[in-house]
């Protein structure tokens, strides 16, 4: 899928750029602004810290470089693949335990769960994210299907992984928004450096999932020989 007549090069190069830059605000904000992280804190804020970087590493910026790296390393189909899958499994794995972050600080100073807009699009995302790796492992690794299922799903698989990782880059999105909301309501000021800092990661993490976009929808800098063996979401 190339709806873009240039090379996947430079938009890779620039979502890599951002995601570092995104990677690095949020730790700043995590650590420098709001006390660090810990998975076992007196602090029970420090237990919450943990989430919004693991969902921003992991759904968000390992799950964009499994897309752009599948469409711009000049690698074997079946090297691509393999990398394309294990990076998903990890951004996986990292959203899983970042939602479970959330839920132990919630737990931890009786807060109730899942009462946001922004945790039920979480839990839904999740899933989703989950049924879209096992149904590619399945159909498009081991077992595999046969070619015409392989090519019947390869557009559906491209469409709704595309559609999962939008989903979890708005999501990130709301939820910078969110916790500054408490933040502000609690006493930070709203141009305060900790607020343009949060508002500035969430544009970034916009303009990541951005670039991941303009990066599938471009050129692919090798052409593979078999369209139908796997897709680049």
């Amino acid at each position: 899928m190339a709806l873009i007549g240039l090379k996947a090069t430079p938009f890779a190069a620039v979502a890599q750029l951002l995601g570092i830059a995104g990677l690095v605000m949020v730790l700043v904000w995590c650590i420098y602004f709001m006390g660090g992280l810990a998975w076992e804190a007196s602090n029970k804020s420090l237990i919450f810290n943990i989430h919004p970087v693991l969902m921003l590493l992991g759904l968000v910026i390992i799950g964009g470089e499994a897309i752009i790296t599948y469409k711009t390393l000049p690698l074997k189909k079946e090297t691509k693949k393999i990398i394309h899958m294990v990076l998903h499994a990890i951004a996986l794995v990292l959203g899983i335990i970042g939602i479970y972050a959330a839920f132990k600080y919630h737990n931890e100073s009786s807060i109730v769960n899942l009462y946001s807009l922004h945790s039920w699009l979480g839990i839904c995302i999740i899933v989703l994210y989950g049924i879209q790796w096992i149904y590619g492992f399945i159909i498009f690794f081991f077992p595999g299907g046969t070619n015409e299922i392989r090519s019947a799903s390869l557009p559906w698989h491209v469409l709704f992984g595309l559609f999962v990782y939008l989903l979890a880059v708005g999501n990130a999105t709301l939820g910078f928004l969110e916790k500054l909301t408490f933040l502000e309501n609690s006493g930070l000021a709203k141009y305060s450096s900790e607020a343009l800092l949060v508002n500035f990661t969430a544009i970034v993490t916009v303009l990541f999932g951005t670039f991941v976009v303009f990066t599938v929808l471009s050129q692919p800098i090798v052409e593979d020989d078999d369209d139908h063996g796997y897709s680049p979401i």
